[in-house]
């Protein structure tokens, strides 16, 4: 006969037991919890690592780098399907202009300068602070008065982890340029120093690599439209904001994306050209 002492210890026993199989459970529970959140966050932050190293190269016809391989990878957003939200682009294709040097500084640095892109999915009207980004205003009056945008293919699609439709590359490619470089400028602004690009912004797509710390001032004449609110460290020079055509980008960005096999980028199924941009002193 067991002894009520024996029968104690054994439930004490079996008490700790139980204790120890649900610590035990918790603690797998827990991890595969924080596996579950680290793949997630890797997932949101490599999709905007991907397009911080790799989304603006402006290289001129430059190798790839390890950032243009990994966004390569991206996946593209689903198309839907709906057909081709946008029309026909008009005839002509891009001059393909380029020069030495950034033109020399010409614009009323007190004024707010307006660009309008008129798109074969509509216009999107974009304002520029010359006081905050001279160097880039300066740069999109100029080329746009050579007609440099005219007949230009937005490239890039991304809506995984950054929100952002990418233009301004005369080849369609992520290399093309025109041929110069600008200064990196207003990368404190307030708006994206937290490490947020509010829905709207206007920036300028580069080479830099936040790992090396390599690759500042290299802007040329890519640029990306922010169409909800993306993160994306301080790095990009944020120069305008869009104020007409925000529905222009949702009905691109809601055709979806394709992964283009011979660029790596993932681009808009939409059919989306700037038939004609213009800049002017507002």
């Amino acid at each position: 006969m067991v002894s009520s002492e024996q029968r104690r210890k054994q439930l004490a026993r079996e008490k700790y037991l139980r204790q120890q199989e649900r610590r035990a459970a918790r603690r797998r529970r827990a991890r595969l919890r924080n596996i579950g959140i680290a793949v997630a966050a890797a997932l949101v932050l490599g999709a905007a690592a991907a397009y911080a190293a790799a989304g603006g190269l402006d290289g001129d016809g430059k190798k790839d780098s390890a950032g243009d391989k990994a966004a390569g990878k991206a996946e593209p957003t689903p198309a839907k399907t709906a057909p081709d939200p946008c029309d026909k682009a008009g005839k002509g294709k891009p001059n393909g202009k380029k020069w030495k040097q950034e033109p020399a500084l010409d614009i009323d640095e007190s004024a707010t300068y307006r660009m309008t892109l008129k798109t074969t999915c509509g216009d999107i009207g974009i304002d520029m602070d010359a006081s905050k980004t001279p160097h880039t205003v300066n740069s999109f009056r100029f080329l746009a008065g050579e007609s440099f945008f005219d007949h230009t293919k937005c490239h890039r699609l991304v809506d995984a982890g950054i929100h952002v439709l990418q233009c301004g590359d005369p080849q369609a490619t992520g290399k093309g340029g025109p041929g110069y470089t600008l200064p990196d400028e207003n990368l404190k602004d307030p708006r994206v120093k937290g490490g947020t690009y509010p829905a709207g912004t206007v920036a300028m797509a580069n080479r830099y690599d936040a790992q090396s710390k390599k690759g500042r001032d290299t802007g040329g004449s890519q640029f990306f439209l922010v169409f909800e609110d993306s993160e994306l460290p301080p790095d990009f020079t944020p120069f305008g904001k869009i104020t007409e055509g925000m529905g222009v980008l949702k009905k691109i960005a809601d055709a979806g994306s394709t992964l283009d096999k011979q660029t790596r980028n993932t681009a808009p199924n939409a059919t989306v050209v700037i038939d004609r941009a213009a800049v002017r002193k507002s």
